[in-house]
Protein backbone atom coordinates (compact mmCIF):
# COMPACT_ATOMS: atom_id res chain seq x y z
CA UNK A 1 0.00 0.00 0.00
CA UNK A 2 1.60 3.29 -0.87
CA UNK A 3 2.36 6.27 1.63
CA UNK A 4 -0.20 8.40 3.69
CA UNK A 5 0.30 11.68 1.77
CA UNK A 6 -0.62 10.15 -1.57
CA UNK A 7 -3.86 8.89 -0.55
CA UNK A 8 -4.56 11.63 2.08
CA UNK A 9 -5.17 9.25 4.95
CA UNK A 10 -6.18 10.69 8.34
CA UNK A 11 -5.06 8.12 11.45
CA UNK A 12 -8.73 6.11 11.12
CA UNK A 13 -6.48 4.43 8.21
CA UNK A 14 -6.11 1.86 10.89
CA UNK A 15 -9.72 1.64 11.34
CA UNK A 16 -10.50 0.67 7.12
CA UNK A 17 -7.39 -1.97 6.93
CA UNK A 18 -9.38 -3.60 10.07
CA UNK A 19 -12.69 -3.20 8.30
CA UNK A 20 -11.10 -5.07 5.57
CA UNK A 21 -9.56 -7.79 7.12
CA UNK A 22 -13.18 -8.82 8.79
CA UNK A 23 -15.00 -8.02 5.25
CA UNK A 24 -12.48 -10.61 3.96
CA UNK A 25 -12.85 -12.98 6.48
CA UNK A 26 -16.71 -13.18 5.75
CA UNK A 27 -17.21 -11.78 2.01
CA UNK A 28 -18.30 -15.29 0.50
CA UNK A 29 -20.81 -15.30 2.84
CA UNK A 30 -21.91 -12.06 3.25
CA UNK A 31 -22.28 -12.14 -1.01
CA UNK A 32 -24.42 -15.56 -1.01
CA UNK A 33 -21.45 -17.64 -3.07
CA UNK A 34 -22.11 -20.94 -3.31
CA UNK A 35 -19.84 -23.96 -4.57
CA UNK A 36 -18.53 -23.87 -8.30
CA UNK A 37 -18.07 -25.89 -10.65
CA UNK A 38 -15.07 -25.89 -13.18
CA UNK A 39 -15.75 -23.81 -16.13
CA UNK A 40 -15.49 -25.59 -19.76
CA UNK A 41 -13.01 -24.18 -22.52
CA UNK A 42 -14.28 -24.19 -26.14
CA UNK A 43 -12.97 -22.08 -29.30
CA UNK A 44 -14.71 -20.68 -32.37
CA UNK A 45 -15.02 -22.99 -35.28
CA UNK A 46 -17.12 -20.68 -38.46
CA UNK A 47 -17.95 -24.16 -40.47
CA UNK A 48 -17.65 -27.09 -37.58
CA UNK A 49 -19.58 -28.54 -34.99
CA UNK A 50 -18.10 -27.37 -31.62
CA UNK A 51 -16.70 -30.01 -29.50
CA UNK A 52 -15.75 -29.22 -25.84
CA UNK A 53 -14.28 -30.87 -22.85
CA UNK A 54 -13.72 -30.02 -18.79
CA UNK A 55 -10.42 -28.43 -18.10
CA UNK A 56 -9.25 -29.86 -15.00
CA UNK A 57 -6.10 -28.20 -15.40
CA UNK A 58 -7.96 -24.70 -15.42
CA UNK A 59 -8.07 -22.38 -12.47
CA UNK A 60 -9.76 -19.13 -11.42
CA UNK A 61 -6.25 -17.42 -11.71
CA UNK A 62 -6.11 -18.41 -15.37
CA UNK A 63 -9.62 -16.88 -15.83
CA UNK A 64 -8.87 -13.93 -14.05
CA UNK A 65 -6.12 -13.02 -16.34
CA UNK A 66 -8.25 -13.54 -19.20
CA UNK A 67 -7.60 -17.03 -20.38
CA UNK A 68 -3.34 -15.86 -20.20
CA UNK A 69 -1.85 -19.84 -21.11
CA UNK A 70 -4.92 -21.42 -20.65
CA UNK A 71 -3.42 -24.82 -22.44
CA UNK A 72 -6.67 -26.84 -22.47
CA UNK A 73 -8.45 -24.80 -25.43
CA UNK A 74 -8.84 -25.14 -28.76
CA UNK A 75 -8.17 -22.39 -31.53
CA UNK A 76 -9.76 -20.55 -34.17
CA UNK A 77 -7.62 -19.64 -37.37
CA UNK A 78 -7.60 -16.18 -36.10
CA UNK A 79 -6.59 -17.68 -32.21
CA UNK A 80 -10.21 -16.66 -30.94
CA UNK A 81 -10.62 -18.16 -27.40
CA UNK A 82 -13.35 -18.08 -24.86
CA UNK A 83 -14.55 -19.99 -21.92
CA UNK A 84 -18.58 -20.94 -21.03
CA UNK A 85 -19.41 -20.17 -17.62
CA UNK A 86 -22.32 -21.35 -15.60
CA UNK A 87 -24.16 -18.92 -12.92
CA UNK A 88 -21.99 -20.14 -10.22
CA UNK A 89 -18.47 -19.76 -12.83
CA UNK A 90 -19.59 -15.82 -13.12
CA UNK A 91 -19.80 -15.12 -9.46
CA UNK A 92 -16.39 -16.82 -8.95
CA UNK A 93 -14.98 -15.28 -11.94
CA UNK A 94 -16.62 -12.25 -10.11
CA UNK A 95 -15.36 -12.61 -6.54
CA UNK A 96 -11.73 -13.56 -8.11
CA UNK A 97 -11.46 -9.88 -10.16
CA UNK A 98 -12.61 -8.02 -6.73
CA UNK A 99 -9.79 -9.91 -4.75
CA UNK A 100 -7.53 -8.95 -7.48
CA UNK A 101 -7.32 -5.52 -6.94
CA UNK A 102 -8.52 -5.70 -2.93
CA UNK A 103 -5.09 -7.09 -2.90
CA UNK A 104 -3.23 -4.01 -4.29
CA UNK A 105 -5.74 -1.16 -3.07
CA UNK A 106 -6.66 -2.56 0.05
CA UNK A 107 -10.21 -1.44 0.95
CA UNK A 108 -13.14 -3.50 1.70
CA UNK A 109 -14.52 -5.68 -0.71
CA UNK A 110 -18.37 -4.40 -1.57
CA UNK A 111 -16.42 -0.62 -1.97
CA UNK A 112 -14.49 -2.31 -4.34
CA UNK A 113 -17.15 -4.23 -6.28
CA UNK A 114 -19.04 -0.29 -6.32
CA UNK A 115 -15.57 1.11 -8.06
CA UNK A 116 -15.30 -1.75 -10.64
CA UNK A 117 -18.67 -1.21 -11.39
CA UNK A 118 -18.45 2.17 -12.05
CA UNK A 119 -15.15 1.65 -14.12
CA UNK A 120 -17.24 -1.18 -16.11
CA UNK A 121 -14.76 -3.79 -14.45
CA UNK A 122 -11.87 -2.40 -16.25
CA UNK A 123 -8.98 -3.03 -13.31
CA UNK A 124 -6.04 -1.08 -15.30
CA UNK A 125 -8.31 1.96 -15.37
CA UNK A 126 -9.27 2.07 -12.26
CA UNK A 127 -6.01 0.94 -10.69
CA UNK A 128 -4.62 4.07 -12.88
CA UNK A 129 -7.12 6.84 -11.80
CA UNK A 130 -7.34 5.24 -7.99
CA UNK A 131 -3.45 6.39 -7.68
CA UNK A 132 -3.61 9.55 -9.17
CA UNK A 133 -3.72 11.75 -5.93
CA UNK A 134 -4.81 14.76 -7.41
CA UNK A 135 -8.29 13.05 -8.56
CA UNK A 136 -8.89 10.53 -5.83
CA UNK A 137 -11.77 12.69 -4.42
CA UNK A 138 -13.39 13.02 -7.85
CA UNK A 139 -13.06 9.09 -8.15
CA UNK A 140 -15.18 8.43 -5.04
CA UNK A 141 -17.66 11.23 -5.80
CA UNK A 142 -18.53 9.91 -9.60
CA UNK A 143 -18.36 6.31 -8.04
CA UNK A 144 -20.79 7.59 -5.08
CA UNK A 145 -19.01 6.00 -2.50
CA UNK A 146 -17.82 8.42 0.41
CA UNK A 147 -14.04 8.13 0.55
CA UNK A 148 -12.75 6.02 3.18
CA UNK A 149 -9.72 7.33 3.87
CA UNK A 150 -11.57 10.80 4.53
CA UNK A 151 -14.63 9.91 6.60
CA UNK A 152 -15.72 10.81 10.07
CA UNK A 153 -14.96 7.73 12.40
CA UNK A 154 -18.11 6.57 13.21
CA UNK A 155 -19.07 3.21 15.06
CA UNK A 156 -19.58 0.41 13.67
CA UNK A 157 -21.44 -2.24 15.41
CA UNK A 158 -24.44 -4.94 15.06
CA UNK A 159 -27.86 -4.64 13.98
CA UNK A 160 -30.00 -5.14 17.03
CA UNK A 161 -32.35 -8.43 17.75
CA UNK A 162 -35.00 -6.89 15.48
CA UNK A 163 -33.16 -8.34 12.55
CA UNK A 164 -34.10 -11.52 14.16
CA UNK A 165 -31.43 -13.11 12.10
CA UNK A 166 -30.00 -16.56 13.86
CA UNK A 167 -26.48 -15.11 12.95
CA UNK A 168 -25.09 -11.26 13.67
CA UNK A 169 -22.33 -10.50 11.14
CA UNK A 170 -20.24 -7.20 11.09
CA UNK A 171 -21.40 -4.74 9.05
CA UNK A 172 -20.81 -1.14 7.04
CA UNK A 173 -24.31 0.16 9.13
CA UNK A 174 -23.96 2.44 10.91
CA UNK A 175 -25.60 3.62 13.95
CA UNK A 176 -26.12 6.21 16.91
CA UNK A 177 -22.91 6.80 18.65
CA UNK A 178 -25.49 6.50 22.25
CA UNK A 179 -27.33 3.16 22.37
CA UNK A 180 -30.03 4.29 24.73
CA UNK A 181 -31.54 7.64 23.01
CA UNK A 182 -34.01 7.64 20.86
CA UNK A 183 -34.42 8.76 17.00
CA UNK A 184 -37.05 9.62 14.83
CA UNK A 185 -37.12 7.88 11.43
CA UNK A 186 -37.30 10.73 8.66
CA UNK A 187 -39.75 8.15 6.52
CA UNK A 188 -42.06 6.73 8.73
CA UNK A 189 -41.89 9.53 11.79
CA UNK A 190 -41.89 7.04 13.99
CA UNK A 191 -39.61 7.44 17.51
CA UNK A 192 -37.32 4.07 17.87
CA UNK A 193 -34.41 3.15 19.71
CA UNK A 194 -30.93 4.00 18.40
CA UNK A 195 -30.73 -0.11 18.09
CA UNK A 196 -34.05 -0.31 15.60
CA UNK A 197 -32.12 2.65 13.44
CA UNK A 198 -29.44 2.09 10.46
CA UNK A 199 -27.51 4.19 7.96
CA UNK A 200 -24.84 4.55 5.78
CA UNK A 201 -21.31 6.34 5.95
CA UNK A 202 -23.07 9.39 4.47
CA UNK A 203 -25.03 10.14 7.65
CA UNK A 204 -28.36 9.08 7.13
CA UNK A 205 -30.04 7.04 9.46
CA UNK A 206 -33.87 5.50 9.10
CA UNK A 207 -35.32 2.57 11.08
CA UNK A 208 -34.63 -1.08 9.92
CA UNK A 209 -38.30 -1.17 8.55
CA UNK A 210 -37.98 1.18 6.56
CA UNK A 211 -34.91 0.34 5.24
CA UNK A 212 -36.26 -3.20 4.52
CA UNK A 213 -39.37 -1.95 2.81
CA UNK A 214 -37.16 0.64 0.42
CA UNK A 215 -34.83 -1.80 -0.40
CA UNK A 216 -37.59 -4.74 -1.66
CA UNK A 217 -39.37 -2.23 -3.31
CA UNK A 218 -36.09 -1.43 -5.26
CA UNK A 219 -34.87 -4.97 -5.62
CA UNK A 220 -38.22 -6.41 -6.80
CA UNK A 221 -40.69 -4.24 -8.31
CA UNK A 222 -37.79 -2.08 -9.67
CA UNK A 223 -35.63 -4.14 -10.34
CA UNK A 224 -32.27 -2.25 -9.28
CA UNK A 225 -29.53 -3.93 -7.74
CA UNK A 226 -26.27 -2.48 -8.46
CA UNK A 227 -27.25 1.41 -8.04
CA UNK A 228 -29.54 1.77 -4.92
CA UNK A 229 -29.30 5.22 -3.86
CA UNK A 230 -29.57 6.31 -0.02
CA UNK A 231 -33.28 6.67 0.92
CA UNK A 232 -32.78 10.38 1.61
CA UNK A 233 -31.83 10.88 -2.03
CA UNK A 234 -28.31 11.54 -1.75
CA UNK A 235 -25.78 10.47 -4.16
CA UNK A 236 -23.98 7.65 -2.24
CA UNK A 237 -25.19 3.78 -3.13
CA UNK A 238 -26.13 1.59 -0.69
CA UNK A 239 -23.34 -1.47 -0.79
CA UNK A 240 -23.78 -4.66 -0.65
CA UNK A 241 -23.07 -5.82 3.09
CA UNK A 242 -25.68 -3.31 3.91
CA UNK A 243 -28.24 -4.87 1.86
CA UNK A 244 -27.87 -8.36 2.26
CA UNK A 245 -27.83 -7.99 6.25
CA UNK A 246 -30.99 -6.02 5.66
CA UNK A 247 -32.98 -7.98 3.94
CA UNK A 248 -33.79 -11.38 5.56
CA UNK A 249 -36.57 -12.71 2.54
CA UNK A 250 -34.61 -15.37 0.58
CA UNK A 251 -36.46 -14.81 -2.89
CA UNK A 252 -35.23 -10.88 -2.46
CA UNK A 253 -31.72 -11.61 -1.27
CA UNK A 254 -31.59 -14.50 -4.65
CA UNK A 255 -32.93 -11.43 -7.13
CA UNK A 256 -30.72 -8.89 -5.78
CA UNK A 257 -27.73 -11.16 -6.46
CA UNK A 258 -29.19 -12.44 -9.44
CA UNK A 259 -28.95 -8.22 -10.43
CA UNK A 260 -25.69 -7.70 -9.36
CA UNK A 261 -24.37 -11.06 -11.46
CA UNK A 262 -26.08 -9.90 -14.35
CA UNK A 263 -24.94 -6.23 -14.21
CA UNK A 264 -21.45 -7.75 -13.77
CA UNK A 265 -21.39 -9.40 -17.36
CA UNK A 266 -23.46 -7.16 -18.98
CA UNK A 267 -20.62 -4.16 -18.09
CA UNK A 268 -17.86 -6.57 -18.32
CA UNK A 269 -16.60 -6.10 -22.85
CA UNK A 270 -15.40 -9.20 -22.44
CA UNK A 271 -18.20 -11.15 -21.32
CA UNK A 272 -21.72 -11.72 -22.69
CA UNK A 273 -24.36 -13.65 -21.77
CA UNK A 274 -25.59 -16.54 -24.27
CA UNK A 275 -28.50 -15.66 -26.08
CA UNK A 276 -30.32 -19.24 -26.17
CA UNK A 277 -33.63 -19.34 -24.60
CA UNK A 278 -33.72 -20.05 -20.56
CA UNK A 279 -29.67 -20.42 -21.12
CA UNK A 280 -28.27 -18.94 -18.21
CA UNK A 281 -24.75 -19.07 -19.14
CA UNK A 282 -22.17 -16.57 -20.24
CA UNK A 283 -19.27 -16.30 -22.47
CA UNK A 284 -16.18 -15.10 -21.24
CA UNK A 285 -13.09 -13.87 -23.81
CA UNK A 286 -9.82 -12.31 -23.37
CA UNK A 287 -10.61 -9.02 -26.11
CA UNK A 288 -13.86 -8.34 -27.60
CA UNK A 289 -13.94 -9.28 -31.01
CA UNK A 290 -16.40 -10.61 -34.05
CA UNK A 291 -16.31 -14.01 -33.75
CA UNK A 292 -18.92 -16.86 -33.44
CA UNK A 293 -18.89 -18.49 -29.70
CA UNK A 294 -21.41 -21.66 -29.18
CA UNK A 295 -22.67 -22.50 -25.86
CA UNK A 296 -22.53 -26.35 -25.50
CA UNK A 297 -25.84 -26.26 -23.01
CA UNK A 298 -28.11 -25.02 -25.59
CA UNK A 299 -26.16 -25.47 -28.20
CA UNK A 300 -26.62 -21.71 -29.60
CA UNK A 301 -24.16 -19.87 -31.47
CA UNK A 302 -24.21 -16.45 -31.32
CA UNK A 303 -21.49 -13.32 -32.66
CA UNK A 304 -19.41 -12.11 -29.15
CA UNK A 305 -19.20 -8.72 -30.57
CA UNK A 306 -23.15 -7.76 -30.20
CA UNK A 307 -24.13 -10.41 -28.78
CA UNK A 308 -27.00 -11.53 -31.51
CA UNK A 309 -27.32 -14.61 -33.01
CA UNK A 310 -24.47 -15.44 -35.43
CA UNK A 311 -25.41 -13.12 -38.47
CA UNK A 312 -22.91 -13.54 -41.13
CA UNK A 313 -21.80 -12.06 -43.67
CA UNK A 314 -23.98 -9.19 -42.96
CA UNK A 315 -21.34 -6.14 -39.70
CA UNK A 316 -22.50 -5.91 -36.44
CA UNK A 317 -23.71 -2.40 -36.98
CA UNK A 318 -25.56 -2.93 -40.22
CA UNK A 319 -27.43 -5.76 -38.46
CA UNK A 320 -28.33 -3.20 -35.70
CA UNK A 321 -29.83 -0.84 -37.97
CA UNK A 322 -32.03 -3.45 -39.74
CA UNK A 323 -33.35 -4.46 -36.80
CA UNK A 324 -34.40 -1.15 -36.08
CA UNK A 325 -36.11 -0.46 -39.26
CA UNK A 326 -37.96 -3.74 -38.91
CA UNK A 327 -38.84 -2.41 -35.32
CA UNK A 328 -39.47 0.81 -35.75
CA UNK A 329 -42.27 2.89 -37.29
CA UNK A 330 -40.23 3.87 -40.44
CA UNK A 331 -42.27 1.97 -42.87
CA UNK A 332 -45.28 2.49 -41.70
CA UNK A 333 -44.37 5.96 -42.75
CA UNK A 334 -43.14 5.38 -46.03
CA UNK A 335 -46.27 3.50 -46.42
CA UNK A 336 -48.38 6.61 -45.12
CA UNK A 337 -46.63 8.31 -47.64
CA UNK A 338 -47.10 6.03 -50.37
CA UNK A 339 -50.66 5.66 -49.80
CA UNK A 340 -52.47 9.04 -48.49
CA UNK A 341 -51.79 12.80 -48.98
CA UNK A 342 -51.46 15.62 -46.86
CA UNK A 343 -54.65 18.30 -46.77
CA UNK A 344 -53.13 21.55 -48.27
CA UNK A 345 -54.96 23.70 -45.55
CA UNK A 346 -54.69 21.90 -42.44
CA UNK A 347 -51.79 18.86 -43.33
CA UNK A 348 -54.02 16.44 -42.30
CA UNK A 349 -53.52 13.15 -43.20
CA UNK A 350 -55.79 11.77 -45.51
CA UNK A 351 -56.79 8.16 -47.41
CA UNK A 352 -58.39 8.64 -50.71
CA UNK A 353 -61.36 5.97 -50.05
CA UNK A 354 -63.53 6.30 -53.47
CA UNK A 355 -63.02 7.34 -57.22
CA UNK A 356 -64.13 11.00 -57.07
CA UNK A 357 -60.80 13.38 -57.08
CA UNK A 358 -63.14 16.02 -55.29
CA UNK A 359 -62.24 15.93 -51.54
CA UNK A 360 -63.23 17.10 -48.68
CA UNK A 361 -61.16 17.20 -45.54
CA UNK A 362 -63.14 15.99 -42.72
CA UNK A 363 -61.12 17.88 -40.10
CA UNK A 364 -64.10 19.57 -38.50
CA UNK A 365 -61.84 22.77 -38.24
CA UNK A 366 -61.18 23.19 -41.95
CA UNK A 367 -63.18 21.28 -44.39
CA UNK A 368 -61.34 22.62 -47.45
CA UNK A 369 -62.10 21.16 -50.59
CA UNK A 370 -59.06 20.22 -53.13
CA UNK A 371 -58.50 18.15 -56.00
CA UNK A 372 -56.76 15.04 -55.00
CA UNK A 373 -54.51 15.28 -58.08
CA UNK A 374 -53.20 18.65 -58.30
CA UNK A 375 -53.78 19.65 -54.35
CA UNK A 376 -55.23 22.37 -55.37
CA UNK A 377 -58.48 24.15 -54.36
CA UNK A 378 -61.36 23.16 -55.88
CA UNK A 379 -63.52 25.73 -56.80
CA UNK A 380 -61.38 26.98 -60.13
CA UNK A 381 -62.37 23.29 -61.34
CA UNK A 382 -65.96 24.05 -62.06
CA UNK A 383 -67.57 21.02 -62.65
CA UNK A 384 -64.78 18.99 -63.87
CA UNK A 385 -65.05 16.04 -62.21
CA UNK A 386 -62.70 13.50 -63.78
CA UNK A 387 -60.37 15.46 -65.53
CA UNK A 388 -58.19 17.79 -63.87
CA UNK A 389 -57.69 20.56 -66.09
CA UNK A 390 -56.12 23.42 -63.63
CA UNK A 391 -53.06 20.75 -63.77
CA UNK A 392 -49.66 22.73 -63.22
CA UNK A 393 -47.15 20.61 -64.41
CA UNK A 394 -44.15 21.11 -61.95
CA UNK A 395 -46.37 20.75 -59.04
CA UNK A 396 -47.51 17.71 -59.85
CA UNK A 397 -44.23 16.20 -61.18
CA UNK A 398 -42.95 16.98 -57.72
CA UNK A 399 -45.62 15.43 -56.07
CA UNK A 400 -45.85 12.11 -58.36
CA UNK A 401 -41.94 11.72 -57.57
CA UNK A 402 -42.00 11.99 -54.08
CA UNK A 403 -44.86 9.43 -54.27
CA UNK A 404 -43.04 7.10 -56.40
CA UNK A 405 -39.92 7.48 -54.67
CA UNK A 406 -41.73 6.51 -50.98
CA UNK A 407 -43.49 3.53 -53.15
CA UNK A 408 -39.97 2.31 -54.42
CA UNK A 409 -38.62 2.30 -51.29
CA UNK A 410 -41.30 0.78 -49.32
CA UNK A 411 -41.37 -2.36 -52.29
CA UNK A 412 -37.65 -2.43 -52.02
CA UNK A 413 -37.63 -2.81 -48.16
CA UNK A 414 -40.94 -5.30 -48.42
CA UNK A 415 -38.44 -7.52 -51.15
CA UNK A 416 -35.81 -7.68 -48.60
CA UNK A 417 -38.08 -8.23 -45.19
CA UNK A 418 -40.44 -10.87 -46.47
CA UNK A 419 -37.21 -13.25 -47.76
CA UNK A 420 -35.55 -12.58 -44.52
CA UNK A 421 -38.29 -13.01 -42.50
CA UNK A 422 -39.37 -16.42 -44.73
CA UNK A 423 -35.99 -17.63 -43.83
CA UNK A 424 -36.23 -16.86 -40.28
CA UNK A 425 -39.33 -18.92 -40.08
CA UNK A 426 -37.94 -21.73 -41.56
CA UNK A 427 -35.65 -21.66 -39.12
CA UNK A 428 -37.61 -22.14 -36.78
CA UNK A 429 -39.85 -24.63 -38.18
CA UNK A 430 -36.83 -26.88 -39.69
CA UNK A 431 -36.05 -27.35 -35.33
CA UNK A 432 -38.84 -30.03 -35.56
CA UNK A 433 -37.36 -31.16 -38.83
CA UNK A 434 -34.02 -32.92 -36.46
CA UNK A 435 -37.18 -34.56 -34.08
CA UNK A 436 -38.13 -36.40 -37.51
CA UNK A 437 -34.62 -37.20 -38.70
CA UNK A 438 -33.86 -38.56 -35.39
CA UNK A 439 -37.30 -40.90 -35.63
CA UNK A 440 -35.35 -41.87 -39.33
CA UNK A 441 -32.34 -42.55 -37.98
CA UNK A 442 -33.27 -44.87 -35.15
CA UNK A 443 -35.60 -47.00 -38.00
CA UNK A 444 -32.85 -46.58 -41.26
CA UNK A 445 -30.38 -48.49 -38.34
CA UNK A 446 -32.52 -51.85 -38.95
CA UNK A 447 -30.92 -51.91 -42.28
CA UNK A 448 -27.73 -49.84 -41.75
CA UNK A 449 -25.07 -49.04 -39.06
CA UNK A 450 -25.38 -46.03 -36.19
CA UNK A 451 -22.33 -44.52 -37.84
CA UNK A 452 -23.89 -45.38 -41.64
CA UNK A 453 -27.06 -42.89 -40.66
CA UNK A 454 -25.44 -40.55 -38.85
CA UNK A 455 -25.56 -38.35 -42.44
CA UNK A 456 -28.48 -36.91 -41.93
CA UNK A 457 -27.61 -35.02 -38.81
CA UNK A 458 -24.75 -33.64 -40.60
CA UNK A 459 -27.36 -32.65 -43.42
CA UNK A 460 -29.32 -30.98 -40.93
CA UNK A 461 -26.74 -29.49 -38.78
CA UNK A 462 -25.49 -27.92 -43.14
CA UNK A 463 -29.13 -26.98 -43.64
CA UNK A 464 -29.44 -24.79 -40.87
CA UNK A 465 -26.15 -22.99 -41.21
CA UNK A 466 -27.22 -22.47 -44.89
CA UNK A 467 -30.63 -21.26 -44.10
CA UNK A 468 -29.09 -19.11 -40.98
CA UNK A 469 -26.41 -17.50 -43.48
CA UNK A 470 -28.95 -16.98 -46.48
CA UNK A 471 -31.41 -15.22 -43.47
CA UNK A 472 -28.82 -12.81 -42.94
CA UNK A 473 -27.89 -12.03 -46.70
CA UNK A 474 -31.02 -10.07 -47.16
CA UNK A 475 -30.51 -7.64 -45.13
CA UNK A 476 -26.57 -7.53 -46.61
CA UNK A 477 -27.71 -7.26 -49.83
CA UNK A 478 -30.68 -4.44 -48.70
CA UNK A 479 -27.71 -1.90 -47.61
CA UNK A 480 -25.39 -3.02 -50.35
CA UNK A 481 -24.03 -0.56 -52.63
CA UNK A 482 -24.92 -1.64 -56.45
CA UNK A 483 -21.63 -2.57 -58.57
CA UNK A 484 -20.25 -5.41 -60.09
CA UNK A 485 -19.77 -7.57 -57.62
CA UNK A 486 -23.02 -7.00 -55.80
CA UNK A 487 -24.40 -8.92 -58.62
CA UNK A 488 -21.83 -11.55 -58.18
CA UNK A 489 -23.28 -11.57 -54.43
CA UNK A 490 -27.07 -12.16 -55.62
CA UNK A 491 -25.70 -14.56 -58.11
CA UNK A 492 -24.54 -16.48 -55.54
CA UNK A 493 -27.25 -15.75 -53.12
CA UNK A 494 -29.71 -17.43 -55.59
CA UNK A 495 -27.19 -20.38 -55.95
CA UNK A 496 -26.72 -20.79 -52.29
CA UNK A 497 -30.84 -20.83 -51.79
CA UNK A 498 -31.94 -23.07 -54.30
CA UNK A 499 -29.21 -25.77 -53.35
CA UNK A 500 -30.48 -25.00 -49.84
CA UNK A 501 -34.08 -25.69 -50.37
CA UNK A 502 -33.02 -28.76 -52.23
CA UNK A 503 -31.43 -30.18 -49.21
CA UNK A 504 -34.42 -29.78 -47.17
CA UNK A 505 -36.80 -31.44 -49.57
CA UNK A 506 -34.43 -34.42 -49.16
CA UNK A 507 -34.79 -34.08 -45.64
CA UNK A 508 -38.44 -33.87 -45.64
CA UNK A 509 -39.18 -36.84 -47.52
CA UNK A 510 -39.90 -40.04 -45.84
CA UNK A 511 -36.81 -41.79 -46.56
CA UNK A 512 -37.83 -44.83 -44.19
CA UNK A 513 -39.96 -45.88 -47.54
CA UNK A 514 -36.88 -45.28 -50.03
CA UNK A 515 -36.25 -49.15 -51.39
CA UNK A 516 -32.68 -47.88 -51.93
CA UNK A 517 -31.48 -46.56 -48.89
CA UNK A 518 -27.62 -46.11 -50.47
CA UNK A 519 -28.76 -44.14 -53.25
CA UNK A 520 -30.41 -42.35 -51.11
CA UNK A 521 -27.78 -41.31 -49.09
CA UNK A 522 -25.48 -40.76 -52.22
CA UNK A 523 -28.09 -38.26 -52.77
CA UNK A 524 -28.02 -36.74 -49.71
CA UNK A 525 -24.25 -36.43 -49.25
CA UNK A 526 -23.91 -34.58 -53.01
CA UNK A 527 -26.14 -32.35 -51.46
CA UNK A 528 -24.92 -31.02 -48.57
CA UNK A 529 -21.73 -31.35 -50.12
CA UNK A 530 -23.00 -28.82 -52.36
CA UNK A 531 -24.21 -26.28 -50.24
CA UNK A 532 -21.54 -26.32 -48.24
CA UNK A 533 -19.17 -25.48 -50.89
CA UNK A 534 -21.96 -22.97 -52.65
CA UNK A 535 -22.28 -21.01 -48.75
CA UNK A 536 -17.97 -21.28 -48.55
CA UNK A 537 -17.83 -19.41 -51.66
CA UNK A 538 -20.75 -16.72 -51.03
CA UNK A 539 -18.68 -15.91 -47.68
CA UNK A 540 -15.37 -16.15 -49.10
CA UNK A 541 -16.50 -13.97 -51.61
CA UNK A 542 -17.96 -11.22 -49.15
CA UNK A 543 -14.88 -11.08 -46.66
CA UNK A 544 -12.92 -10.41 -50.02
CA UNK A 545 -15.28 -7.51 -50.46
CA UNK A 546 -14.91 -6.13 -47.08
CA UNK A 547 -11.08 -6.58 -47.19
CA UNK A 548 -11.50 -4.87 -50.75
CA UNK A 549 -13.97 -2.28 -50.10
CA UNK A 550 -16.39 -3.53 -53.02
CA UNK A 551 -19.08 -3.06 -50.71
Amino acid sequence: MADDDQFNMDDDSEDIEEDEEEEQEGSDDDTGFFPIDEPIVYSSQSNNIITARTSSEQSTTKLSSSLGGASNTYSQDNNFEYVVLSQDDIVKYMVECIKEVNEVIKLPTTTVRLLLHHFRWDKEKLMERFYDPHHQDELFRQARIVNPFKKTPQLQTQLSNSLNRSTRRQTSVTTSTSPSTNQTCIICCSIKSSHDMAGLECGHIFCIECWRHYLTTKIMDEGIGQTIPCPAKCDILVDDKTVLNLIELPEVRRKYQHLITNSFVECNRNMRWCPGTNCTNAVKASYCDVAMVTCTTCKTSFCFQCGQSWHEPIKCKWLKKWQKKCHDDSETSNWIAANTKECPKCHATIEKNGGCNHLICKNQSCKYEFCWICLGPWEPHGSSWYNCNRFNEDDAKKARDDQERSRAALQRYLHYYKRFHNHHESLRLENKLLDQVQKRMESMQQQMSWIEVQFLQIACDVLRQCRQTLMYTYPFAFYLKRNNHSIIFEQNQADLELATEELSGYLERDSTQTTNLTEMKQKVQDKYRYCGTRRKVLLDHVAEGYECDYW
